[in-house]
């Protein structure tokens, strides 16, 4: 028995889309199917705004939704057909959501936990990372007026031509500090970096006496400071291992 909360039955999903329908009731041979935009970041599944509607032939629904979402994409996922097929066959109709949530889903148990719990989270608008063009979200990773995805942000903005110095901030450097919504750990240790610190609800001033004493004490490495949503993230290269 289909729960009277069940709007969405989730088909299947990739690295950029997750498609869904809320109805089965064939109109002309077609079935309405929904595609929304998806991320995949450092921190986890972003579910984008702007959802597309297409039509799918009902007679061949499992076969689209396998050439859409293949096998060889690490992202992809297909929920089952069998299942499906039961909706199918018994017109199984709901209204379309304006929103997602896991309690609006037939088939949670199908859908990888990333997803679910990106599902669960607010819808954010998306773009395409103009470097790898992977799906980003907006506004997140900015550099050079060019919208980039977290994983090319921390490989330019925190790689070896990044702004590292070894001396402590002037005042008016404060201000042209590189900005981003986080620093990903995962991203940093690919570039060779690590968090010295991380500060937050902290007076800016003080914040920023903290990042310069840091960087004081130790001219011989070089450092970064970000800011964050959340405050003041400073940065330093990992020293190379000796041998």
């Amino acid at each position: 028995m289909v729960p009277r909360s069940a709007r969405v039955y989730v088909l299947g999903g990739n690295a950029s889309t997750l498609a869904f329908v809320s109805s089965l009731r064939a109109e002309n041979g077609q079935v309405t199917t929904w595609l929304v935009p998806i991320a995949w970041t450092p921190v986890g599944v972003t579910v984008g705004e702007g959802w597309q509607r297409v039509s799918v032939p009902a007679d061949n629904i499992g076969g689209w939704v396998d050439q859409t979402f293949p096998a060889e994409d690490d992202h992809a996922f297909v929920t089952s057909l069998r299942d499906l097929e039961v909706l199918l066959r018994t017109a199984w109709h709901a209204e379309v959501p304006e929103s997602l949530s896991e309690s609006m889903l037939l088939n949670p148990e199908d859908i990888p936990d990333d997803v679910l719990d990106g599902i669960d989270g607010p819808a954010l608008p998306l773009t395409q990372c103009a470097v790898c063009r992977r799906m980003c979200v907006r506004d997140h990773f900015v550099w050079n007026d060019r919208q980039l995805c977290a994983w090319d942000y921390h490989a330019t903005v925190f790689g070896k031509r990044g702004p590292w110095r070894s001396q402590p901030y002037e005042e008016r450097l404060f201000e042209t500090l590189p900005a981003a919504a986080y620093v990903s750990p995962a991203a940093l240790d690919e570039a060779g970096v690590e968090v010295v610190l991380i500060e937050g609800g902290l007076p800016e001033d003080r914040m920023r006496r903290i990042v310069n004493l840091a960087i004081g004490e130790d001219s011989q490495a070089a450092y970064l400071a970000v800011r964050t949503q959340d405050g003041l993230t400073l940065l330093r290269e990992r020293a190379a291992a000796t041998t």
